[in-house]
C-alpha cells in the first residue's frame, strides 16, 4: 500500500498543490484533476538514510516515512534481551495522559511468523470469529434477497392502488366530466384476470365473439367510474333509447360484478400493504440486528488479521519465533488560535516492536500467552492541527488499516443501495402507519439519518458533511494568517515541549545515555 498516495487522498498536500485535486464525497477522498497523483505533491516527512555498501563507502539520502510533515521529531531506539516491552507502551501512556487533555489509539497490528506459537494462538482465535461472520452474513444475505422480492411486491401494490385511488377521486366530478383511463385499466385487469380474457365465452369479450354481442365490450369501456349502484341504473337507462334491451341487460351484470370486484379488491389491497409495509419493517429490523450482532466480531478480525505490509518484512522469518506489532497513539492539547477557530497542538508517539514471544502462564487457571522480548522503537511527532487535519488523519489510518473490514460492509451495502430511495419510503411509511400518523412529517433541526445511515453506523459514510458556524463563515485575511502561523512556527508550544521532555525523561528513567 503506497502511503504516499494515502495522504493525498486523504488532504495532506504541499503548499498550493491541492489546487490540483478535487474532493469527491461519494468516495471520501481527493482525487487529481488529471487522474494522476504526484508524490511531490503530498506533505510527507523525509528523514536521513544512511547504509553502506560492501566497499566500505557511507551513501547518505532521504527516505519518505509516510506520515505528515511534523514540526519536531524524536526517536528513541533500544533493544534489551529480557526487556518486557509492555513497560515503556505504558510508561508512554502515562505521560501522555498526565499531559495532554486526550489521548486516541489510531493504530493497532501486528504480524507473526507462521511457524510461531503466537501465531498458532491467533489463527485459532481468528478462525473462530471468521465461522461466525460467515454464519451472520450467509443469514442477512438470504434475507436482503428476500427484502428485494418485498419491495418488489409493495411497488406493485402501490401501482395498483394508483389506479384505484384516482378512479375514486374521479366519481367526486360531474358524471359527463370522469376521466375514464384508470377505470379502463382497471376493467382490462378484471376481464383478464376474473374472467378469464378473451377465451372465456362468459368474459365481456368471449360473449362479443361467440354470441355476437358486439358492442358490449365498447359499452362495458366507455362507462365512466361509477360511485354508486344508482348512477349505474340511471346510465343504463340513459342508454335505453340507442341500444337492444338484451344489450343493456348483459351489461348491467358486468358493470354490477365489476363494482363489487373493485370495491372489494380495493380493500383487499390496502389491507396487503399494511401487512406488507409491517412486515417489511420487521425484516429490516432484524436485518439490522444481526448486522448489529456482526460488528464485533468484523473489528475482532480486523485486529486479529496480520499486518500484509509487516509480513513482507525481513524481520518476520517463518522458521523463527517473531513478531511486529506496531501501536500509534494521537495526544491532542486544544487551545485557541483565532476568533472562531480552535487548534490542537498534538503529539503523535510511533510505537514498533520487533519481538520474539516466550508462551508463559501468569496465574494459576489463566491460559497461556505471550510475553514479547526483543527490540523497541518509538518515534514521537509534534504537530498543530485543525479538527479537519486531525479528522483527515484518523481517515489515513481507517483506510490503510480496516480494508478488510471496509469491504465486507461495502459489499452489503451496495446490495442494500440497489433497492435504490423506495426502501427508504417503505420504511418511512411502515413507521407513519404504526404511529398512526399522517405521511407528512414536520422537518427537525436535527440532521436527518437515511437508512443506511441507522443500518450500519459507523461502516457507512455518505460522503455528506454538516457544516458548522465556523466553517460556513468566511475567514478573513488576518484569521488565515493565523492559522498559517501557528500550523507552521515550530518555537516553544506544549507539544514541541512535551515532545522534548518526554525523550528526555523516558531516557533517564530506562538508565540510557542521557544530557
Amino acid at each position: 500500500m503506497d502511503r504516499t498516495e494515502l495522504l493525498l487522498k486523504c488532504g495532506f498536500f504541499k503548499g498550493d498543490a491541492k489546487e490540483k485535486y478535487w474532493y469527491n464525497p461519494d468516495a471520501r477522498e481527493y482525487q487529481p484533476y488529471d487522474g494522476k497523483y504526484d508524490p511531490n505533491h503530498a506533505d510527507e516527512e523525509e528523514r536521513e538514510m544512511t547504509f553502506h555498501q560492501a566497499h566500505g563507502s557511507a551513501n547518505v539520502g532521504l527516505e519518505r516515512t509516510g506520515f505528515p510533515t511534523p514540526l519536531k521529531t524524536y526517536r528513541i531506539s533500544l533493544e534489551v534481551y529480557d526487556l518486557s516491552l509492555e513497560g515503556p507502551y505504558f510508561w508512554m501512556v502515562e505521560y501522555l495522559r498526565q499531559n495532554f487533555s486526550k489521548v486516541d489509539k489510531v493504530e493497532d497490528s501486528f504480524a507473526a511468523a507462521e511457524n510461531s506459537a503466537f501465531f498458532g494462538i491467533t489463527q485459532q482465535r481468528l478462525g473462530s470469529q471468521q465461522d461466525k461472520i460467515s454464519q451472520f452474513l450467509a443469514t442477512t444475505g438470504k434475507m436482503i434477497k428476500e427484502l428485494f422480492q418485498m419491495v418488489r411486491e409493495l411497488r406493485i401494490l402501490d401501482e395498483r392502488l394508483t389506479y384505484y385511488e384516482e378512479a375514486d377521486a374521479e366519481t367526486q366530478k360531474p358524471f359527463d366530466k370522469r376521466s375514464k383511463s384508470a377505470e379502463i385499466t382497471l376493467k382490462g385487469i378484471f376481464i383478464d384476470l376474473v374472467q378469464g380474457g378473451g377465451k372465456s365465452a362468459a368474459s365481456v369479450y368471449g360473449m362479443s365473439r361467440e354470441l355476437e354481442y358486439i358492442t358490449l365490450p365498447d359499452l362495458f369501456f366507455d362507462t365512466p367510474p361509477l360511485k354508486t349502484i344508482e348512477e349505474l341504473d340511471q346510465h343504463v337507462d340513459s342508454l335505453r333509447k340507442s341500444f337492444n334491451e338484451h344489450v343493456l341487460r348483459v351489461l348491467v351484470r358486468h358493470l354490477r360484478q365489476f363494482i363489487e370486484w373493485k370495491k372489494r379488491t380495493h380493500i383487499e389491497h390496502k389491507s396487503r400493504k399494511r401487512f406488507m409495509l409491517s412486515y417489511l419493517k420487521q425484516h429490516f429490523e432484524i436485518i439490522n440486528m444481526y448486522l448489529t450482532w456482526v460488528k464485533p466480531y468484523l473489528r475482532n478480525v480486523e485486529k486479529l488479521s496480520m499486518k500484509e505490509k509487516s509480513m513482507s518484512m525481513p524481520e518476520i522469518v517463518s522458521a523463527f519465533e517473531g513478531s511486529l506489532l506496531d501501536v500509534e497513539l494521537l495526544a491532542q492539547y486544544k487551545r485557541k488560535v483565532t476568533k472562531g477557530v480552535d487548534g490542537f497542538e498534538c503529539l503523535l508517539a510511533t510505537f514498533n516492536y520487533r519481538t520474539r514471544p516466550e508462551m508463559k502462564v501468569v496465574q494459576e487457571g489463566y491460559q497461556r500467552g505471550p510475553v514479547h522480548i526483543g527490540k523497541f522503537e518509538m518515534n514521537m511527532r509534534a504537530y498543530h492541527w485543525l479538527q479537519e487535519d486531525i479528522d483527515n488523519y484518523k481517515k489515513f489510518k481507517e483506510k490503510e488499516a480496516m480494508w478488510l473490514l471496509g469491504d465486507v460492509s461495502v459489499s452489503v451495502r451496495k446490495a442494500m443501495e440497489d433497492l435504490g430511495t423506495e426502501l427508504d419510503k417503505y420504511l418511512e411509511e411502515a413507521s407513519s402507519e404504526q404511529k398512526h400518523k399522517p405521511m407528512a412529517v414536520k422537518p427537525s433541526k436535527e440532521e436527518k439519518k437515511s437508512v443506511m445511515q441507522k443500518l450500519f453506523g459507523d461502516f457507512y459514510h455518505s460522503g455528506k458533511k454538516k457544516k458548522n458556524k465556523a466553517e460556513k463563515e468566511e475567514l478573513t485575511k488576518e484569521q488565515r494568517e493565523e492559522i498559517k502561523f501557528f500550523k507552521t512556527v515550530k518555537g516553544g508550544g506544549h507539544a514541541i515541549y512535551n515532545c522534548w521532555y518526554a525523550y528526555h525523561t523516558f531516557k533517564k528513567h530506562h538508565k540510557l545515555i542521557s544530557w
